[in-house]
């Protein structure tokens, strides 16, 4: 019987084999030349995919829990979400980034002849998922608490976010929303958090109407045959190409959508492309393995016997769950379209590659080891509780804790430990 963290494994290697030949199905133009297998090994993303796979198999064998180890004045994971901003930053300096379709999202990797680049919001992404891990762990004493708690996360949850927001509005919600739930998971109150609600929805309303292409996909989501050619081109032709897959689809690579009529159909559309080719079993089987990922995952997080290791695993299945979750549902026009890729299907080597990896890291708490004990505390410890039992009602708390084990909720009153002295 394979463990936990092999099955998040193979769950991740069929999601990387589906995506490869579907973006290269979705690729495919009129005279391209490409076909049969040997296209497909020379395509570039049969090359990120094996990438994707080393980067999950090494991060699986590496012990995460060093980080609250380091003895060091400077935790090495501060140098890294140092970097990770200043690569976004760098992203935004005209002539310096990668423009594609009007977005500088992406920084070169060697001279631009080459065409290699990398996109920094990614790195951002899942560095953040550790970082604010790290920081509820080793503060989990004093995480009610606003200044020397909540205060200092939040205010590097906004620094990322806003550097993202001035290009990629849907990936800056998505690190902000990670970010407050695995707050909300390590201790912080909800009346604190509260309290930069107006700030949040104010930075949105302000990105959406600096931007009116922004505000067009917004009327567009309301009517968009109001302007068919137009605005409203983009969900009608996502519409359109779910529409004629059926039930059985047209078969793997006979899809039409894809010969210039349906934009993106490589990154954020692929779902259209899986429904049209493989009709609705091939839907069916990306949204089953998507819940056998997120199902197995959880399993791991209540098994795991440390605090750091359930907050960095929560932190992961939600970002992989709710940016899947997103969109789906941009692609079936059930919110207003935004450009957010499918986890692990469309196209794009750097989320293949960190995506894969940060998943490695969920596949690695499946270990033996997770039961030894956890760090000496630097801060008065307390005994912890379930927050969603008193926040949603006893009944909703108990099964979620029984299910899962998460999350936790700390009380008011820290009370002292005693250390051994001899």
């Amino acid at each position: 019987m394979p463990r936990s963290g092999q099955i998040v494994q193979l769950t991740v290697l069929a999601l990387l084999g589906l995506g490869t030949v579907v973006v290269y199905s979705a690729g495919m133009t009129v005279g391209s030349g490409r076909s049969g297998l040997a296209g497909l090994m020379q395509h570039r993303h049969g090359v990120y995919a094996i990438l994707a796979v080393v980067a999950m198999l090494f991060t699986s064998r590496v012990n995460v829990r060093q980080f609250l180890k380091t003895r060091r004045v400077v935790n090495p994971l501060s140098g890294l979400v140092v970097l990770a901003l200043a690569l976004v930053a760098l992203a935004l300096v005209p002539g310096m980034g990668r423009s594609v379709n009007g977005a500088s999202r992406w920084l070169y990797l060697g001279p631009k002849s080459w065409g290699l680049s990398f996109q920094p919001s990614e790195v951002v992404k899942w560095v953040m998922v550790l970082a604010i891990a790290c920081w509820c762990t080793r503060r989990r004493g004093v995480m009610h608490r606003i200044t020397d708690g909540l205060l200092p996360p939040l205010i590097l949850l906004a620094v990322a976010c806003g550097l993202i927001v001035l290009e990629d509005l849907g990936t800056a919600a998505l690190i902000g929303l990670v970010g407050v739930c695995t707050l909300i998971a390590g201790g912080a109150r909800l009346r604190h958090l509260a309290m930069a609600c107006p700030a949040a929805v104010a930075m949105v309303v302000w990105a959406i109407a600096r931007n009116p292409y922004r505000v067009q996909r917004l009327t567009a989501f309301l009517n968009p045959w109001a302007d068919p050619l137009g605005s409203g081109y983009h969900p009608i032709q996502s519409m359109v190409t779910i529409a004629q897959g059926g039930l059985t689809g047209r078969g793997l690579g006979n899809g039409i959508q894809k010969f210039g009529y349906l934009p993106e159909d490589t990154t954020d559309f692929i779902f259209a492309i899986i429904c049209e080719e493989l009709g609705t079993a091939g839907a069916v089987l990306v949204i089953g393995l998507y819940l056998i990922l997120l199902w197995v995952g959880l399993s791991i997080i209540r098994d795991c016997k440390d605090t750091f290791g359930r907050l960095l695993g929560l932190g992961v299945l939600l970002t992989v769950g709710l940016q899947a979750l997103i969109n789906l549902a941009v692609v079936t026009v059930v919110v207003p379209t935004k450009g957010i890729a499918l986890p692990l299907l469309s196209a794009g080597g750097t989320g293949w590659i960190l995506t894969a990896a940060a998943l490695g890291l969920v596949a690695s708490l499946d270990q033996s080891e997770d039961a030894r004990d956890e760090p000496t505390p630097t801060f008065p410890t307390q005994p912890t509780r379930r927050w969603l039992g008193r926040w949603s009602g006893r009944w909703t708390g108990r099964w979620t804790g029984r299910w899962a084990g998460i999350p936790w909720r700390l009380p008011a009153k820290p009370t002292t430990i005693s250390l051994r002295t001899d």
